[in-house]
């Protein structure tokens, strides 16, 4: 129970609860989704189901994939996926998007540094990655994560778009910058967001 110490804990919550902050403010400025929502709200608009329905199935899926190169889901999973959309709703019922483009600009740019230091923040609690995190991860090594990142977001924002999703500036701005922002956000904090790998069980001795 030594990885579940309060600090780690601590810092999972808070790196939760920021990356919220980033996603409530990139979605009030209304320029364009990440890559990962871009991809679930076209497979929604494809397939006449719910986001919510789809942000699972997705969801499922990422982590499945994850799993097959030994990143396993563990406590960070479902604390990422819990406290960002419960902050996310939140936000989204007290915010209303800005008729200024020049503030929805700066909305921007300020979600981008809020959503890398959130990434880095609970990733650095090693407690497990949620599904967007865990698939880009899964391929470091030999991707180094800020590009696996990047390839994930634009693979997602491709996939969307293709299936009836709008993107916009703000989706190419997440797809080239966050996973570089994330790395740097990481370096700074002094944080290794990659997680521990677990070798399969073996029915050995």
């Amino acid at each position: 129970m030594s990885r579940y110490r309060p600090a780690r804990l601590l810092l999972l919550v808070a790196g939760c609860l920021v990356l919220g902050l980033g996603v409530g403010l990139l979605l009030t400025a209304d320029l364009g989704s990440d890559g990962y929502s871009t991809l679930v709200n076209g497979i929604s608009r494809a397939t006449d189901t719910s986001f919510g329905i789809c942000n699972l199935g997705v969801a499922v899926v990422f982590l499945a994939l994850a799993a097959t190169r030994r990143v396993t889901p563990d406590v960070g999973t479902v604390v990422q996926i819990l406290v960002v959309g419960w902050t996310v709703a939140g936000l989204l019922a007290l915010w209303d998007t800005p008729s200024d483009l020049a503030v929805r600009v700066l909305l921007l740019v300020v979600a981008l540094v809020v959503l890398a230091v959130g990434v880095a923040a609970y990733l650095g609690s090693n407690l497990g990655a949620g599904p967007a995190e865990a698939a880009a991860l899964a391929w470091d090594p030999p991707v180094p994560f800020k590009w696996s990142y990047s390839i994930l977001q634009g693979g997602g924002a491709l996939a969307g778009w293709l299936l009836g999703a709008s993107v916009g500036p703000g989706t190419l701005a997440v797809i080239v910058g966050l996973g570089p922002m994330v790395d740097l956000a990481a370096h700074l904090l002094r944080l290794d967001v990659h997680q521990e790998r677990h070798e399969p069980a073996t029915l050995d001795g």
